[in-house]
C-alpha cells in the first residue's frame, strides 16, 4: 500500500514531443507557402501583362553568293520592332535575345543581340545582321535558293527567341521564353519598298 500524499508520475514521451513539433513546423512551412502562392497569383492576374507585339519594319539582303561547293555567303539588314504599348505597369527585361533566318526549314543566317531593357509603353526599334557564313547548303536547297535569286525574291521566315522577364514596381518574374515567327519576302533590289510584316509571337 502506498503511503499517504504519494502520487505515481508516468514518464514523458521525448518522441511524441519531437513529432507534434515537427507536425507544427510543416503545418506552418505548408500555410507560408500557400499564401505567398495566393499573394503572387492575385498579383499575376491583377498586372497580368499584355501580349507584346513583335513585326519587321525593313529587310534587305547583300553580299549573296552561293560558291561551287553549295555553300551560302550572305548579310541580311533587319528591322525589327518590339512594342509593348499595350503594357501600362508592365516593363520587359531581354536577357539574352538571339535572332536566326530559315528557308524551308534550314537554317541560314543567325546574329545575336545584346540584353537590354523595355519600358512600359514603348517601342522598341532593333537593327540586326544576321550573317550566312559558308553555311553548307544541300544540293536541293541551293538550287532552290538560285532559283529565287534569278527571281529577284526569296520567301524566309525571320525567327526570335529571347529570354525575359517582366517587372513591375519593384518585383521582377521569373523567366520566361518568348518566341517570335516572322515570314517575310526579301527583294534583292535596294530601291524596292518593304511592307511591314507582323509576326505570331509565343511566350
Amino acid at each position: 500500500m502506498a503511503a499517504p500524499g504519494f502520487r505515481h508520475q508516468g514518464t514523458q514521451n521525448p518522441a511524441g514531443g519531437a513529432r507534434r513539433l515537427l507536425c507544427c513546423l510543416l503545418a506552418l512551412v505548408v500555410t507560408i507557402v500557400v499564401i505567398v502562392g495566393l499573394i503572387i497569383l492575385i498579383f499575376w492576374l491583377v498586372v497580368r501583362p499584355k501580349p507584346i507585339d513583335y513585326y519587321v519594319d525593313g529587310a534587305s539582303v547583300h553580299d549573296f553568293n552561293i560558291s561551287s561547293s553549295d555553300a551560302l555567303n550572305a548579310t541580311l539588314d533587319l528591322t525589327l520592332v518590339a512594342d509593348n504599348h499595350r503594357n501600362h505597369r508592365v516593363s520587359v527585361y531581354y536577357d539574352d535575345f538571339e535572332v536566326t533566318v530559315w528557308y524551308d526549314d534550314n537554317m541560314i543566317a543567325f546574329s545575336n543581340v545584346d540584353p537590354f531593357y523595355q519600358p512600359k509603353r514603348n517601342e522598341t526599334r532593333l537593327d540586326v545582321h544576321p550573317l550566312a557564313k559558308s553555311t553548307p547548303l544541300l544540293n536541293s536547297v541551293a538550287k532552290d535558293l538560285k532559283h529565287d535569286r534569278s527571281g529577284g525574291k526569296v520567301e524566309l521566315e525571320v525567327r526570335v527567341r529571347s529570354r525575359i522577364r517582366f517587372k513591375v514596381g519593384s518585383a521582377k518574374t521569373k523567366h520566361y521564353t518568348l518566341h517570335a515567327y516572322c515570314p517575310v519576302v526579301v527583294k534583292f533590289s535596294s530601291a524596292t519598298n518593304f511592307d511591314r510584316v507582323y509576326c505570331d509571337v509565343d511566350i
